[in-house]
């Protein structure tokens, strides 16, 4: 009798588990359990999606046109609306026809990489990167070539870092701005001059703008291909209604690019998914072709919430943390309590994946560490929740590090 013997294929058992869902899962195990736990590690709005969105869905479910499928890259009116919000919200012009919409912002990502990666070539990701971004680059039999930041360097990359990393094999180079996981947002003129970089050399650049209406104080969202025009037939622009609408579980994303390249990943997607979801599709139209007087309240609780971790993290004696500038996110260092007892059972953790599952076990908080964003010595720590569990969560910290 015959055997098999790689029962799973080798890219797909390489797969990690998504580490962000993964914490998210076990806190609320914890809770279900009838542990106190505070979690920080999911990357999603606490508001509940807009009410007129929601209204539009329900519409839709009772449309019997919306019960068959629909074209695969998208109804056409939301392809529409999702150009003319690009047009409104970032300056960028675009046709209908270069927008395909997709099962959301996550499969987006993936199918980017897809659609540009053939095996062995080098996508340039700069870290702290979202977890997702090197496993997809992977399975479309591209090779991630990172490079670090810091704290010191406000968590973004440099021209001349850039130019280091690339080779012959380079396609692309992933640039994310406001960032998850560090909440960095970068300058205009250090977007430019990523941009041209990218032109001069002929290479891809995807840029994912899903946190693009999350940014605070004096920081500004702008988009590359606007900066830089030119670059427009070699950019591919991912993203979704899920944090700016307060709509992660209604999985509607998006991707810009030119006509080829969305043509191929329309072809992609034929067999992949087919259409997405009509009554998710007609829910985000409503919220595109809608005004932005959700978010902007959002983005007033968050920026506040913001604030408030980071003076609450920075008064815990050996944490540093860069405050916010976007997203919803705080990336303290917590390197300076590694190496040393902490909590009543004197545990001392070698990194920050142990000194994470010390805080779940001890204070019963649960975040991120940072080797899941590439950035060993960090930790991500979400501030999309209600106030009094954020300032809870947070003492608990401070108690446990005292």
């Amino acid at each position: 009798m015959s055997r098999i013997t790689n029962r799973i294929s080798a890219r797909v058992a390489a797969i990690a588990e998504s580490p962000t869902l993964a914490v998210d899962a076990k806190a609320k195990a914890l809770k279900a359990a009838g542990e106190d736990v505070v979690g920080f590690g999911a990357g999603e709005p606490d508001f509940p999606t807009p009410a007129h969105v929601v209204e539009a869905a329900v519409a839709a479910a009772q449309d019997p046109a919306m019960h068959r499928y629909t074209p695969t890259p998208g109804l056409p009116e939301l392809r529409a609306a999702i150009a003319a919000k690009t047009k409104r919200d970032s300056g960028l012009e675009v046709s209908p026809e270069q927008v395909i919409v997709t099962n959301g912002g996550k499969h987006a990502v993936y199918a980017s990489f897809a659609v540009l990666c053939d095996p062995g070539d080098e996508i340039i990701v700069p870290a702290p990167f979202w977890v997702t971004y090197p496993e997809a680059i992977a399975l479309a039999g591209g090779v991630a070539k990172v490079i670090p930041t810091s704290e010191a360097s406000g968590f973004r990359v440099t021209v001349e870092q850039l130019e280091a990393a690339r080779t012959e094999r380079t396609k692309a180079v992933l640039f994310v701005s406001p960032s998850n996981p560090t909440g960095a947002v970068y300058p205009k003129e250090e977007i430019e001059a990523i941009g041209y970089w990218a032109l001069r050399h002929g290479i891809w650049v995807i840029t994912d703008e899903i946190y693009e209406h999350l940014t605070y104080g004096e920081h500004t969202f702008a988009s590359m291909p606007t900066l830089v025009p030119d670059l427009a037939d070699q950019c591919l622009v991912l993203n979704g209604v899920a944090k700016t609408y307060a709509m992660t579980g209604w999985r509607v994303g998006w991707m810009i690019g030119p006509k080829d390249a969305i043509k191929a990943a329309t072809n992609y997607q034929s067999h992949a998914t087919s259409n997405v979801c009509n009554v998710a599709q007609k829910a985000a139209l409503a919220a595109v072709a809608g005004d932005l007087e959700a978010v902007k309240m959002m983005r007033t609780a968050f920026e506040r919430r913001g604030r408030l971790m980071h003076s609450m993290l920075s008064d815990i004696p050996g944490v540093s943390c860069m405050e916010p500038q976007g997203a919803f996110y705080c990336f303290p260092s917590f390197e300076k309590l590694l190496g040393r007892p902490v909590g009543e059972q004197g545990r001392v953790a070698k990194d920050t994946l142990e000194l994470a599952d010390i805080i779940l076990s001890e204070a019963k908080v649960a975040l991120v560490p940072g080797e899941a964003f590439g950035a060993p010595g960090y930790a991500r720590l979400s501030f999309a929740l209600a106030d009094k569990d954020l300032e809870e969560g947070v003492r608990r910290l401070q108690r446990l590090f005292a």
